[in-house]
């Protein structure tokens, strides 16, 4: 039996990888990787690759072995995400895998916004298939908006149309951490975990927060909807991954990525990361 994660090149795949090796023999963990020369740090580690690429169904008949547990993150691609999902969870059955763990979004079915459709039908198709499953349904990253400070700082304006509406996000490391947690574990199987943040926050208080941490004045502008897609797509994002942020914005505006279930802190075994100490290390360096 191996531990495969899928999707091991990418920011939140590389984290789970990183966790499990503090704990799991590399010998034990799998990446699934479409490049072998970009997973080739992991390979020197002793970490074994298994080459396949969500589009390409063919691939992924070598990427599981009977009895793997294994960690399906889920595709970037919005809007191609439950073809390459299918393809990667008939692959699992077919291999039969011992569990399959999924990272989708908050809610679950409950969750009302575009971004969480494909993640909806993703569980449903997991459901379908009989398998073992492990639903981690994550809430916001922090990093979500630390990646994008710099036209904050340099506007002095954090643009959003979300409203009041609070935030309980959490470092993505966190997320990394209960995913290794629940692969690595006994008891989650065919169990659905609510993912996020101990303390939900609003963007007026983390304005509040950039403004203390830089000594520079910066402001929540909450903005109309069309406004905020303006805003994006002037800033040179697609039309329509525009029209999911805004989406989302307007999500968080009804409360939907502000619960704090208190499931993340119970897998890792620690509060989860601060807002502050995650902006703060963001920062560029004075």
């Amino acid at each position: 039996m191996s531990i495969v994660v899928t999707g091991a090149t990418g920011a939140l795949g590389r984290l789970v990888v990183d966790t499990l090796l503090t704990t799991v023999p590399a010998g034990e963990v799998v990446a699934v990787v479409r490049d072998k020369e970009k997973a080739a740090a992991l390979a020197a580690r002793g970490v074994e690759l298994r080459i396949a690429d969500y589009s390409r169904p063919e691939t992924l008949a070598g990427a599981f072995r009977s009895g793997d547990r294994a960690l399906l993150i889920s595709g970037s691609e919005v809007g191609r995400r439950v073809a390459q999902h299918t393809a990667v969870i008939d692959a699992a059955k077919a291999a039969g895998v011992a569990q399959l763990a999924y990272t989708g979004i908050l809610g679950g079915p409950d969750a009302d916004f575009a971004l969480a459709d494909e993640h909806r039908a993703t569980e449903q198709l997991i459901l379908d298939s009989g398998l073992p499953y492990t639903f981690l349904r994550n809430g916001w990253y922090t990093e979500n908006y630390t990646a994008n400070l710099a036209p904050v700082l340099a506007h002095h304006a954090v643009v959003a149309n979300a409203g009041d509406g609070r935030i309980a996000s959490a470092s993505r490391a966190d997320y990394a951490a209960a995913a290794a947690a629940v692969l690595t574990g006994d008891g989650h199987l065919n169990t659905a975990y609510e993912l996020s943040g101990d303390t939900a926050w609003s963007l007026a208080e983390y304005a509040a927060l950039l403004s203390e941490l830089t000594g520079e004045e910066i402001a929540y502008q909450n903005v109309p909807a069309a406004a905020h897609q303006e805003v994006l797509v002037g800033a040179g994002l697609p039309e329509g991954f525009a029209a999911i942020l805004v989406d989302v914005d307007e999500a968080i505006g009804r409360g939907r990525l502000a619960g704090t279930s208190g499931d993340l802190a119970r897998l890792i075994g620690r509060p989860t990361t601060p807002l502050a100490e995650t902006v703060r290390a963001a920062l560029p360096a004075a």
